[in-house]
């Protein structure tokens, strides 16, 4: 397991702490964690010390399938230069509802989509691309089935 403070250097720029640390432990291994309550069973994001709903602190971060629908769609016309990534504009980013509780949301990077094809209500699944040598959780459209 990578130390804390290799974590710290792998993810320059981004506020870790201990409510989150173990997410971006996942995205090393490319998986999407996401906090569950092990008394009540409900998944919330972004982390926290205590649930939401009955306020445990017996909070497990646990990998989610990815696959969801667009729930909301925004495309970035601007951005301040960032290392890796792609200067096309504009570019989208989607609020994915997680198939494992409604209402359980979040927020990425779309890919491989024409911005046309980028709308709500899209069913999507999970993909990683990788910005400046940082696994970061993204969204494809979800194939369609013959």
């Amino acid at each position: 397991m990578i130390s804390d403070a290799d974590l710290i250097d792998r993810f320059r720029g981004h506020m870790l702490s201990r409510d989150n640390a173990a997410h971006f432990r996942g995205r090393l291994d490319h998986q999407l964690l996401i906090d569950r309550c092990a008394e009540c069973g409900v998944w919330h994001h972004p982390p926290a010390p205590a649930c939401p709903a009955c306020w445990s602190m017996s909070i497990t971060p646990t990998a989610v399938s990815g696959t969801g629908t667009i729930h909301l769609v925004i495309f970035l016309h601007q951005h301040a230069p960032i290392p890796g990534f792609d200067d096309a504009m504009p570019y989208p980013v989607v609020t994915v509802e997680l198939d494992e509780q409604p209402g359980l949301r979040f927020t990425g990077t779309m890919v491989g989509a024409a911005n046309d094809d980028v709308v709500i209500g899209r069913r999507v699944r999970l993909d990683w691309i990788d910005r400046d040598g940082e696994p970061v959780p993204a969204f494809r459209l979800a194939e369609v089935a013959a």
